[in-house]
């Protein structure tokens, strides 16, 4: 049976708007096992990126319990080596070259010598962008941009990836490209996938299908 990497239980979050609370998440159970890989869709405003924030503990619930690896520590040094995340936004730093943008994750754990230096360029590799390393994300197209963003996740060998609607900025071509690149890298390498998507086609491509709907996964 696979290691469940992530498990969360019972997670509530509200949020004060004027004078009222708003529970944007009423109880969320979500259990996902090493390798697999979990889509979540919803309506616009349901709180999918909401659900992310918290699984990624980077926002704490109100109630309810978060265990990654079976460790309920989800703090910052931990989340460095646990879980990759890559976003709507390829938040690139735009002075740095590809390949030192995706050192920049190894940078969070300790200073790269040439083991993480080879590491990022085998990375780039795989993603098709090993002729591209020494350039600017300014003289990168969307898609590449994503790409080295998908890099930069799996630096630190995650047992968990946590995209968020990671083809928003990218046409439907090369998100469908994106897609089905990070799900490759996630069978591979073994790593667990959940995936926040608006995107059907790119949903039916994961293991797992849920949509948050009222708060809570079905």
């Amino acid at each position: 049976m696979a290691e469940v990497v992530l498990q969360a239980q019972r997670l509530a979050k509200n949020y004060l708007s004027g004078t009222q609370q708003l529970a944007v998440l009423r109880g969320v159970d979500l259990e996902v096992a090493a390798g697999e890989s979990v889509s979540i869709r919803g309506e616009s405003g349901s709180g999918k990126s909401t659900l992310l924030n918290l699984l990624a503990g980077l926002d704490s619930a109100d109630t309810g319990t978060l265990e990654w690896g079976g460790v309920a520590d989800t703090g910052t040094a931990r989340r460095a080596k646990f879980l990759g995340m890559v976003f709507q936004s390829f938040y690139l730093i735009p002075e740095l070259n590809a390949r030192a943008n995706v050192l920049m994750a190894a940078r969070i754990v300790a200073v790269p010598g040439a083991a993480e230096r080879a590491r990022a360029d085998e990375l780039l590799r795989r993603v098709g962008l090993a002729e591209r390393a020494t350039h600017l994300p300014s003289q990168l197209s969307g898609g590449e941009r994503q790409r080295v963003a998908v890099a930069r996740a799996l630096m630190n060998s995650p047992r968990l990836i946590l995209a968020d609607e990671p083809t928003g900025n990218l046409d439907e071509h090369t998100g469908d490209a994106v897609i089905d690149l990070l799900l490759a890298v996630c069978r591979e390498t073994g790593t667990a996938l959940v995936l926040v998507t608006h995107n059907a086609a790119h949903a039916k491509k994961t293991n797992r299908q849920l949509f948050l709907r009222e708060g809570v996964l079905h």
